[in-house]
């Protein structure tokens, strides 16, 4: 029912022409403010705290709908983030987004490299000795990362300038959840960005003629259609698999894994989109580079497959256990 409620509120407030222009500059805040204004920020509050009360399970669906239309706002970072913050207090209104890590510098300078969405947001929640922080952006010098359009960015706060006397508002001891949250999250948007890229794909091939048949009846067409099929299905299975568990928060190697085979498939599917597309996939009137822009982003965000990988074989070396031992115990 939710997941249905925001995808109507995207099909008509969040078009490809609105995606470009917040991708331009313009300020998304409209946009914001129908969203926030329907209630969706706190779908992962209790409903005894007036949200949804949304299992992770029923919260994938909610992914998908963001994931599917390009949302350039940080509308799941700011739900995971309230989800995070438990019993910390009530969290400022505004876009808050997730920093992937931070270091403090001898002089008390904190830098958070790569915070997705980090030039429009207006707090960030990050760990810093093992506390989740929820630090204030708008103090922060700001140094965007990546292509034109994008709103990644390393964030810079100089001595005193995140804190009062602690840094930021605190919401907690952390173990590894705001990774999990990261990870999870940026696995399910990849693969609802690359089922809309296979299916754009997929109506191109069938439509477009090139000597006398569509370009979807040749057999070397129809194989590099398969494999992205077969790359955009694990992916969405890894990721939904990811958000199946009881807790409050993905597990951290579900999260891991998800992760690993959606950022792994992203460079694939988009680079075989374009291939199948020829020339007017790279033009910028074409939806299709919406959609293969965003993977390349998310698959670096919380870490790329390398970085995860990296994470699970130590997991599998700690355990004791075969590989296929490891596979079949880690979504149990």
């Amino acid at each position: 029912m939710f997941a249905e409620a925001l995808e109507a509120i995207l099909k008509d407030h969040c078009t490809p022409a609105v995606v470009r222009s917040i991708e331009e500059g313009a300020s998304g805040l409209d946009l914001w403010e129908k969203i926030e204004g329907a209630g969706f920020l706190d779908l992962l509050a209790p409903e005894s705290d007036g949200g949804g009360g949304l299992s992770l399970a029923e919260f994938y669906p909610v992914l998908l709908a963001i994931g599917r239309h390009a949302l350039p706002l940080p509308l799941a970072q700011s739900m995971a983030a309230r989800a995070l913050a438990g019993d910390a207090g009530e969290l400022p209104k505004g876009l808050i987004s997730m920093a992937p890590g931070v270091t403090e510098g001898a002089d008390g300078t904190l830098v958070c490299p790569l915070v997705p969405h980090g030039l429009q947001a207006s707090h960030v929640v990050l760990v810093h000795q093992g506390r989740r922080r929820l630090v204030d952006a708008r103090n922060a010098e700001r140094r965007a990362y990546g292509a034109p359009g994008r709103h990644t960015a390393t964030l810079c706060w100089a001595k005193g300038h995140a804190t009062g006397a602690d840094i930021g508002q605190d919401l907690g001891p952390d173990s590894g959840e705001l990774e999990a949250w990261g990870a999870s999250i940026h696995a399910a948007l990849i693969a609802s960005a690359m089922t809309r890229v296979f299916e754009m794909t997929l109506e191109y091939c069938n439509g477009r003629e090139q000597f006398g048949r569509p370009l979807g009846k040749y057999q070397a067409v129809q194989h590099q259609l398969s494999v992205m099929a077969q790359q955009v299905v694990a992916s969405s299975s890894a990721a939904q698999a990811a958000f199946q568990g009881k807790g409050q928060s993905p597990s951290f190697l579900s999260a891991a894994a998800a992760k690993s085979r959606a950022s792994e498939a992203a460079v694939s599917v988009a680079n075989t989109a374009h291939a199948l597309h020829g020339a007017i996939g790279v033009t910028a009137e074409y939806h299709l580079h919406l959609y293969t822009r965003r993977l390349h982003e998310w698959r670096l965000a919380h870490g790329s497959e390398e970085w995860w990988n990296l994470k699970l074989g130590h997991a599998v070396l700690a355990s004791g256990q075969g590989l296929s031992e490891f596979i079949h115990t880690l979504h149990t």
